[in-house]
């Protein structure tokens, strides 16, 4: 476990502190273009762990101890007594214009990131999974449009579903364009192709608590509950289990796959199960009582039983692997990026508005979760997560809330309709504000992620 924590937050450091490096960088790039003397370029906040100066300003470089952010220092008479030959580059003395390219090159950088990351991500391959279904959960608007175990999802709303991914993101897309119904084409087992319409309820249906697919009421395909082998002496192998089982029935409830029979082993340590299970010679019933285990803290039941995985021709009908060339990548590369800032500023306004659910809101233990995650998976997938977040920072950046680079922007603008600075103390106001938002979000953030924790 302390092993695993470790690579997360490996993995988080060095995601943030990439996408940090070039957010600051935007910054940094365009002030000394523009002709605004630079003083420090610091990678995370507080106390520098390591400091260097270059160039002819001797801009100070520094990485400091807490990894959450950055900050480039500009010369400016608000901050510190210029001296008179250097007024010209002092940030504050400069047109309004420059001003505002300087604040709006941090998110720009972030999505321009992004695009590289999914350019590359694109031109490597993207691996993953055909859409088909495993579940389709009952009185869902899956199961009232027709989907049924087995199918695999073609596309949505004529857009191609290659993998589970683009499915889910088909299906956010067109909830967050607040469609009522949105068609559905498949595939059955047998080649037989249906169009199908699913039709919500209620607007946003897909955006309240869970995920995107629970909401809509399916789940991908998973290998059945056939053990391949037993531990000796296991709880599994006492009972009576055999290779080759397929568990059917635990108590009153169906299994039709792994996860579900593990999920409902874990629940009940100590606990007698009655099982029904397919043998060869037909079907066997069994009593199984859980081996009661710490794991993380947490006691579960375990049995020591280890799933059959299908084999390799089923294997390679369920993966799929999304490549583009190095050119045909670059619109595809635009497209996601574009598509993943609508869906943010989609989430985000539904979630204010109350439309969605804030518990989708993720903090930094959920990410650095999402990182060592996707980091463990392959550089692939981590240049997916990379693109995300990057995305992501860039939106909240240039939100209109003052501390944020869209405060700023916002000051800027007015400046720029009166023809005259905002007010110092409206500027303080506003610091404040903003200060008690960021702090508002933060906090929802962090009780997000102790909940998912203790889940």
């Amino acid at each position: 476990m302390m092993g695993g924590f470790l690579f997360s937050l490996a993995s988080f450091v060095v995601a943030i502190g990439v996408l940090v490096t070039v957010h600051e960088y935007g910054h940094f790039w365009v002030a000394r273009r523009l002709g605004v003397k630079v003083l420090r370029f610091s990678i995370g906040f507080g106390k520098p762990l390591w400091k260097r100066t270059f160039g002819k300003d001797a801009t100070e470089l520094v990485v400091a101890a807490i990894p959450l952010g950055g900050y480039v220092k500009m010369l400016d008479e608000r901050e510190g007594e210029v001296a008179e030959a250097e007024l010209s580059r002092a940030f504050n003395r400069k047109p309004v214009s420059t001003r505002i390219a300087v604040v709006v090159a941090g998110p720009a950088f972030n999505f321009i990131f992004a695009i590289f990351a999914y350019w590359l991500m694109f031109v490597s391959g993207v691996p993953g999974l055909k859409p088909v279904v495993g579940d389709v959960l009952p009185s869902s608007y899956a199961e009232a449009a027709g989907i049924r175990t087995g199918d695999e999802i073609l596309s949505i709303e004529n857009r191609p579903t290659p993998t589970w991914e683009t499915a889910v993101m088909a299906l956010l897309e067109a909830n967050l364009d607040g469609r009522d119904a949105v068609n559905v084409t498949v595939v059955d087992t047998d080649k037989n192709e249906r169009h199908l319409q699913a039709y919500f309820a209620e607007p946003d249906a897909l955006l309240k608590k869970g995920g995107v697919l629970d909401n809509f009421g399916l789940s991908p395909w998973q290998p059945p509950a056939v053990i391949e082998r037993l531990v000796a002496g296991g709880a599994g192998e006492r009972a009576g289990l055999l290779p080759g089982d397929e568990v059917v029935h635990a108590d009153d409830t169906p299994i039709s796959k792994w996860e579900q029979w593990v999920d409902y082993v874990r629940e009940r340590p100590g606990v007698r199960i009655a099982l029904q299970v397919v043998r060869t010679d037909g079907l066997v019933e069994l009593v199984v009582t859980p081996d009661s285990v710490s794991d993380d803290g947490k006691t579960i039941g375990r049995i020591g039983a280890y799933v059959q995985l299908p084999g390799a021709e089923e294997r390679a009908r369920m993966r799929v692997v999304v490549r583009y060339g190095v050119f045909a990548a670059v619109p595809q590369a635009l497209n996601k990026t574009w598509e993943v800032t609508t869906l943010t500023l989609q989430t985000l306004w539904k979630m204010v508005s109350g439309r969605a659910s804030v518990e989708n809101l993720s903090g930094p233990i959920s990410i650095a979760r999402y990182a060592g995650q996707s980091a463990a998976v392959g550089l692939v997938t981590f240049l997916g997560f990379l693109g995300i977040v990057s995305v992501s920072l860039g939106v909240l950046n240039l939100l209109p809330v003052p501390i944020l680079d869209g405060g700023h922007l916002l000051f800027y603008l007015v400046e720029l309709v009166k023809g005259s600075p905002v007010s110092e103390t409206v500027q303080l106001v506003g610091q404040k504000i903003g200060i008690t938002l960021l702090l508002a979000l933060m906090s929802l953030a962090f009780y997000n992620d102790i909940i998912r924790l203790l889940e």
